[in-house]
């Protein structure tokens, strides 16, 4: 008997001896092939890494609760419409809306209001071609997210009249809010109006030709067309890409506005084509963090679906395969889908008056169709 207790006690005592030898096999491996063997820059290393991997796992659990959280949310995807673009390709501008509505079957449309174009003269307006765009929209029975500010898409990014920019800040920031508010009380009874954007990309000192960047002007434009419309939201975009959706400081919009560019022509440092390492769940992240620390949601404005190309170079009459470096007809179902991956429910693509001109002007309309049939897919 004392033979048999004896054998299965070493038997238990066997059965216990692997995991206590995985155990100590893993104390072993982290005490001295991780730390004690190391110099102070491995330990260094070791300490940067595992932030590292605690950071984005961080992030990447965010980024799952906001994609989970807006799942069941409806998918819009919109676009951004303007005039000017489309007159640049020898277009006519009522046609290029009227295909992107019918064809493609876009109804939520970003629409532009350049100071520029619409108050030309100090005090004397004409919003013709304004009207026809948004009773456009609205017969189609789609909605506008209208742009308010000085700064609003498309280079050189802020579009104030001469008569204006001669003046002190002072001076032409009162009679761009006087502008502004021109504009507003002209369309804010009308129903397909459903937002508003103001300025964009606001801070982005780097891009484009502004002469200020003061957070008091953006604070004071934001409380007129509160003031004057307390009925719509208002979206506030700040930057791009690395930080497109974090609101950090005053105005706190109603909405944050962001825009994803995925590979562009490096100007600054490479001085060639570049793409952005960002996975999608990164944006998702940028969103729910947003989410979660100002109760505010986010929109992607700006999705890249154009080419773009290096100085000196025209989105005009560029050969084909200089364009197609930065955005072809490959591109096209994959990046719809990188912007439905961020969780981002609304989406409003960038570039439909290029794809048109591709189509109509150079005979090659595999973006166009390409997108036609990707579109059908998420509606």
């Amino acid at each position: 008997m004392k033979n048999s207790k004896s054998t299965k006690k070493s038997a238990n005592k066997k059965q216990s001896n692997p995991s206590k030898f995985s155990w100590g096999w893993a104390k072993h491996f982290v005490s001295h092939v991780l730390w004690s063997n190391r110099t102070w820059i491995g330990k260094a290393g070791v300490i940067l890494a595992s932030i590292l991997v605690l950071l984005t796992t961080s992030a990447f659990g965010v980024g799952q609760w906001y994609r989970n959280k807006h799942a069941d949310e409806p998918l819009i995807l919109g676009a951004t419409f303007i005039p000017n673009y489309a007159e640049f390709f020898e277009l006519d501008a009522k046609e290029t809306l009227e295909a992107m509505i019918n064809d493609l079957g876009f109804k939520r449309f970003r629409l532009v209001t350049y100071w520029k174009d619409y108050e030309p003269v100090e005090d004397e307006y004409d919003f013709t071609n304004l009207d026809w765009q948004v009773d456009m929209v609205e017969e189609a029975g789609g909605e506008i997210a209208l742009t308010l500010g000085l700064r609003q898409p498309r280079w050189p990014e802020c579009h104030g009249p001469e008569w204006a920019m001669e003046k002190p800040i002072e001076q032409w920031s009162a009679d761009l809010n006087e502008y502004m508010g021109v504009v507003i009380d002209r369309y804010k009874d009308r129903d397909v109006i459903i937002e508003y954007q103001l300025e964009n990309e606001y801070f982005l000192s780097v891009f484009g030709e502004c002469p200020d960047f003061s957070r008091e002007r953006l604070v004071n434009e934001f409380n007129y067309v509160k003031e004057k419309d307390p009925t719509r939201p208002i979206v506030v975009s700040r930057s791009n890409n690395a930080t497109p959706s974090w609101p950090i400081g005053e105005p706190r919009a109603d909405v944050v506005g962001a825009s994803i560019y995925k590979r562009v022509w490096d100007r600054t440092v490479t001085k060639r084509y570049f793409e952005y390492p960002y996975p999608a769940w990164f944006y998702a992240f940028l969103a729910g963090a947003t989410e979660l620390t100002t109760d505010r949601n986010t929109v992607i404005h700006e999705l890249q679906t154009e080419a773009w190309l290096p100085d000196g170079i025209s989105m005009k009459d560029a050969p084909l395969e200089e364009m197609y470096n930065t955005f072809g007809p490959d591109d096209v179902g994959p990046r719809i889908k990188y912007g439905v991956d961020t969780g981002i429910r609304n989406i409003d693509l960038w570039g439909m008056e290029w794809w048109y001109h591709l189509k109509v002007n150079r005979d090659a309309p595999e973006i166009w169709d390409n997108a036609k049939e990707a579109l059908k897919e998420y509606r």
